[in-house]
């Protein structure tokens, strides 16, 4: 082997057609490196998934009859690419722990649904499920759990894909009031307690400071070890359960990683992040962008909520839009018009440079925008991927801001920038010198012309 080789190998000395001996160490931490690289991007929606049930566990005081309610902008910071519009109401359960969990949901505009920890859809509710929005009792069975044999017929079962679930909903109803009414409808109890079960609470963030994005460093690997406790990991990823027992990680065992593997799992967890830094924000999947001649693309790369693409498994199509954001239903990519969401995202400006904090920006939005409900174009931090944490405390402006300024012809112009434009304050999104962000531009029950790409949005271009 006369030539060098390559990389963080460079370091190794090859005796005739092997590493030398006192080299073997340098291999090994190479192989233990890319295996953490590679069980980075894999676990990323676990992960996700359980550190955001830490912050409303540990931070909010909420417990397993608790829902947790995201309404203000100040509530929703530390939550991954957040509208800024409609309210979340949301918690995390262990179904080892309660069995099998029933919810009640009220009828009226709501919109959810239930999904395992690794963020794939269980069943939709509200609107979007079965029981089109004229609510019902579900009942959430684990993982090869049947259901109860005193079932009656007025319950619909869902059979989770995990151990883990989040159960999730937005209220619809622009009108404060009857949402707020909607969410303490809500009820969530096991089933073997609704003879007499606990009230469920709503909790709020309630000011305090939270993150609900990845850990960095060995905390990541300390929180996928804990969630890897309880949750069952499909046949298909036994090859990274060896990746993990590699690196100190197994069912049963405390995570105890000597000083080797703390250093080589803090190098595999910053290059795994930067991984999934390119992976999101400069995508190379085949769907490209929405139009030819724009920036903007799909946001969303998963073909479906099962994450199975044809002959594959979409693992860097998870990483990606897991990464960037939380949760998937099918109606977050719908192809129905007037049905579900559309997610269109901006992460360079229309000269495909990195959008810059300390620069000023324009969008023009052409009048007649195809969303049956309403439109919104939203600014994230790309360190956070959370709602941009400005003095202004706005990170979004929509059709349903009743004072956004309208051009005679209908079409809209929105501002970006670390200072006011000259047209003032009302279309304008603070951004902040020296950060990068990304933005997403959502359409409620997106229409025709969007799906035949009839209607053109504008690139953000700067001013």
């Amino acid at each position: 082997m006369s030539e060098p080789l390559p990389g963080r190998l460079g370091d190794v000395v090859v005796d005739g057609d092997l590493p030398a001996r006192d080299s073997i160490p340098v291999v090994f931490d190479e192989l233990d490196y890319q295996l953490a690289c590679q069980a980075y991007l894999w676990a990323l929606p676990l992960v996700s998934y359980a550190q955001w049930k830490t912050q409303h566990y540990d931070v909010f005081g909420a417990t397993g009859s608790d829902l947790v309610r995201y309404l203000s902008y100040r509530d929703r910071l530390g939550l991954i690419t957040a509208n800024a519009t409609t309210p979340y109401i949301l918690n995390f359960f262990d179904l080892s722990e309660s069995g099998p969990l029933v919810i009640e949901l009220p009828a009226g505009p709501t919109a959810g649904g239930v999904s395992d920890f690794w963020q794939r859809e269980v069943g939709a509710m509200g609107e979007m499920g079965p029981d089109r929005g004229k609510g019902g009792k579900y009942v959430i069975l684990g993982p090869g759990v049947e259901a109860p044999e005193d079932l009656t017929d007025d319950y619909r079962t869902l059979q989770s894909s995990g151990v883990n679930i989040m159960f999730g909903f937005r209220t619809l109803d622009p009108d404060p009031t009857r949402a707020d009414a909607l969410v303490h409808a809500v009820r969530i109890y096991p089933f073997a307690e609704r003879d007499d079960p606990a009230p469920t609470r709503i909790v709020s963030p309630d000011g305090r400071a939270w993150t609900g994005d990845q850990p960095r460093g060995l905390d990541y690997w300390r929180r996928l070890h804990e969630i890897y406790q309880s949750e069952v990991v499909d046949e298909r990823d036994r090859f990274y359960l060896a990746m993990l027992r590699q690196l100190g990680i197994e069912k049963g065992r405390p995570f105890e990683p000597s000083e080797r593997l703390i250093r080589i799992l803090e190098q595999g967890a910053a290059a795994g992040e930067l991984m999934a830094q390119a992976n999101t924000f400069a995508k190379r999947f085949a769907q490209g962008a929405y139009w030819p001649d724009r920036a903007w693309e799909q946001a969303i790369v998963l073909d479906n909520s099962a994450q199975r693409g044809e002959g594959y498994d979409e693992l860097l199509e998870r990483a990606s839009w897991f990464y960037e954001a939380v949760s998937f239903s099918e109606a977050m990519k719908s192809t129905t018009p007037g049905v579900g969401q559309a997610y269109l995202g901006a992460y360079t400006d229309g000269n495909g440079d990195w959008l810059a904090g300390e620069r000023d920006y324009t969008l023009h939005v052409p009048a007649d925008v195809p969303a049956k409900l309403f439109w919104s174009a939203t600014v994230y931090d790309v360190t956070t991927r959370c709602l941009i944490d400005n003095p202004q405390q706005r990170g979004d402006r929509g059709s349903r801001d009743a004072d956004l300024i309208t051009n005679d012809d209908g079409s809209v112009d929105l501002y970006f920038g670390p200072e006011a434009p000259s047209a003032g304050e009302t279309n304008w999104v603070q951004t902040i010198p020296g950060q990068h962000w990304f933005s997403y531009f959502r359409l409620y029950g997106p229409l025709e012309p969007y799906f035949s790409r009839s209607w053109k949005l504008g690139d953000i271009v700067p001013a």
